[in-house]
């Protein structure tokens, strides 16, 4: 298993990051490799994510001194989204066949986390996990069962559907939200007008993009905005001061993942257009 870490940034260091630096700090673009377990540790509220891909062995999810524990989960839980081809999570002896577009949650203290492909290529899983102190069920969301809202509209070229999966409206969690955002064809932009949620910090990861294209991440606060310009299969960290949207040459999906003070959806700093600089 490969592990980055990043340590926490004040907003005041941030504003006078150039280019190499912001994407030194913020940017993570190895989250699928062959065959690894590839995840990225920041301090922001301890969140790690990243990606498994199995391409001819199953791979298993491990502790070790980063995590305090020879069991990755011994003190956290784990959001998992599939996002290519289809594949296996095995979770506490139970195995979860999936298919591109389902997730699950698995809780606190699960000691045996696996995950393999079947015979059509290497399975992606996008994972995100943050601390927590209860043990909530494991549960398996197909796409079909996931908590869907749709927003925007074509005026604004932002029509989306956002897709809840680790969320109280589909299953109990300690503090990790984890969904993804789907745009519809024509549709490029998203959450915007944007916000802020000083109480949670929020990671993205962008995929389903086509070559060439790419999305400008806007980053930073609210009246000293960066932007990052990403590629298919990267995330981005977007600390709880930071404003998190983006706009792309193409369709793209994302998928986000949140923890922090609280579970709220709609718990939102928002900023009016009138005042981003």
């Amino acid at each position: 298993m490969k592990l980055d870490i990043r340590y926490g940034e004040h907003p005041g260091d941030a504003k006078h990051y150039d280019t190499e630096t912001m994407r030194n700090h913020f940017l993570f673009d190895k989250a699928f490799i062959e065959n690894e377990i590839s995840l990225c540790y920041t301090h922001s509220d301890r969140v790690v994510f990243g990606g498994a891909c199995p391409a001819g062995k199953k791979l298993r999810l491990e502790g070790g001194k980063d995590f305090g524990s020879d069991v990755f989960l011994d003190r956290r839980e784990l959001g998992i989204i599939c996002i290519a081809g289809n594949g296996t999570v095995s979770a506490g002896g139970t195995d979860y066949p999936m298919k591109k577009g389902d997730g699950m949650y698995i809780g606190k203290g699960v000691a045996d986390v696996e995950f393999s492909s079947g015979g059509s290529g290497p399975a992606k899983f996008y994972l995100v996990s943050a601390p927590a102190h209860t043990a909530y069920p494991t549960v398996f969301i197909p796409i079909e069962k996931a908590n869907p809202r749709k927003l925007g509209d074509p005026e604004n070229v932002n029509v989306r559907t956002i897709y809840q999966y680790v969320h109280p409206a589909v299953c109990q969690s300690c503090q990790l939200v984890m969904g993804m955002t789907i745009l519809e064809p024509g549709s490029v932009w998203n959450t915007m007008p944007c916000h802020t949620h000083e109480r949670r910090m929020e990671v993205y990861f962008y995929f389903d993009m086509k070559p060439g294209s790419v999305v400008f991440h806007l980053h930073g606060q609210p009246q000293e905005t960066r932007h990052i310009v990403m590629n298919n299969e990267q995330c981005v960290i977007s600390p709880s001061w930071s404003i998190h949207s983006g706009v792309g040459t193409g369709a793209y999906t994302f998928i986000w993942g949140m923890a922090g003070e609280n579970q709220t959806f709609d718990d939102m700093d928002h900023v009016a257009m009138e005042d981003l600089r």
